[in-house]
């Protein structure tokens, strides 16, 4: 193999791409991406003078701790959405598409029992990991919705809870006041404001569980992780094309998309600013959220659904600001840290973000409702 013939890590990547089903000669294998769970690489072959690209990825087991089950739901709703697709021109960008190994599996688990997956690389499109313009936030919004629409028809069973109870936000409050009653870290009289202000908003957090026992909120398949980063822009035309990041893809309420959609898009600074003037709600970005997503999602939507989309955005916040709180206060065991108060500064970010939403929920919901 020429190029990076040596990649620092402490597996083998070159030898484990050889075990998957792709044609060519290796040329070259780099790390790739800017993401934090998994181990990604990205694999060049000459086919003839041709190069093709793929990537391999190690999945991160402590994350996610039955990689079969993942990959199964990965290659059933990969093979919907390009059923869904036809005979289009460029069904090979519009939905990801999953390389089996040598024996036929859709994983290959390493001699150290670490599990690993390929993907035929998507050309001539990027991810961007901070929202730059109102444009790509509608067009990451229609791609999430489009997503929704195609797997309403996917065939039962249902997807596998790869991460259970992952919105169910009760459960999350739950963890929290555990977390305040143990205190093991001596933490909680450093806490009073944010544990004030968590305990004073339990009423909202079993709103939208509640409409769906009552039968006014489906289930869907759900994305569960809708980051703009997590969307493939076109370079040439902006459209986002091919949503990616699947592991989470299961069984859910369409409103948490939607929801952690403006949390991570229409938030003004950064998910861990220390400087909370630097947080506000971004409507721009909202309202393009809102219009990229009722584009596609829209005729499918229940009528509670379409009224609950500027709660959702709060409840979601919320949510993420109780687990950052719940680990600050457990000793920063589930997220990674790079300083003592790094999990209540996220924390702070998110509720100051849930009081701005407060401050312009109304004006979000006419916005939405005015898009009918």
């Amino acid at each position: 193999m020429e190029g990076d013939a040596s990649v620092e890590t402490k597996h083998n990547p070159i030898e484990v791409v050889s075990q998957f089903q792709v044609e060519g000669r290796l040329t070259s294998l780099t790390p790739f991406g800017t993401g934090h769970i998994h181990d990604t690489f990205c694999a060049t072959f000459d086919r003839g003078g041709v190069p093709a690209r793929h990537i391999l990825q190690r999945i991160n087991g402590k994350v996610f701790r039955h990689p079969p089950t993942v990959m199964d739901n990965i290659v059933r709703v990969t093979r919907h959405l390009q059923s869904k697709l036809g005979d289009a021109p460029d069904r090979q960008r519009r939905a990801m598409t999953v390389i089996p190994t040598r024996s036929g599996d859709f994983c290959y688990r390493d001699d150290a029992g670490d599990y690993w997956r390929c993907y035929v690389f998507i050309e001539r499109a990027s991810t961007y990991d901070v929202i730059a313009s109102p444009r790509q936030a509608f067009e990451a919004a229609r791609a999430f919705g489009r997503f929704q629409e195609a797997l309403r028809d996917l065939p039962l069973p249902p997807l596998h809870e790869t991460i259970p109870g992952f919105h169910d936000t009760p459960t999350r409050f739950a963890a929290l006041v555990q977390a305040i009653e143990k205190d093991v870290a001596n933490r909680a009289r450093d806490t009073t404001a944010e544990i004030a202000f968590a305990l004073a908003r339990e009423p909202m957090i079993g709103v939208l569980l509640d409409l769906q026992k009552a039968g006014r909120m489906p289930a869907r398949t759900t994305h569960n992780d809708t980051k703009l980063n997590n969307v493939l822009l076109d370079d040439t035309t902006g459209e986002g094309i091919c949503v990616i990041d699947l592991d989470t893809v299961m069984p859910g309420l369409a409103l948490n998309d939607f929801g952690d959609m403006v949390r991570s898009a229409a938030n003004s600074g950064a998910e861990d600013e220390k400087d909370l003037s630097k947080v506000a709600l971004r409507m721009d970005i909202f309202e393009a959220l809102a219009r990229g997503y009722l584009e596609t999602a829209g005729p499918f939507l229940a009528p509670d659904e379409r009224s609950h989309m500027a709660f959702s955005a709060k409840l979601i916040s919320f949510e993420n600001g109780l687990r950052f709180l719940t680990d600050f206060l457990n000793g920063d065991v589930y997220y990674k840290t790079r300083r003592t108060e790094h999990n209540l500064d996220r924390c702070r970010t998110q509720f100051k973000l849930v009081r701005d939403i407060e401050r312009h929920e109304d004006r979000m919901a006419a916005f939405t409702a005015s898009l009918e």
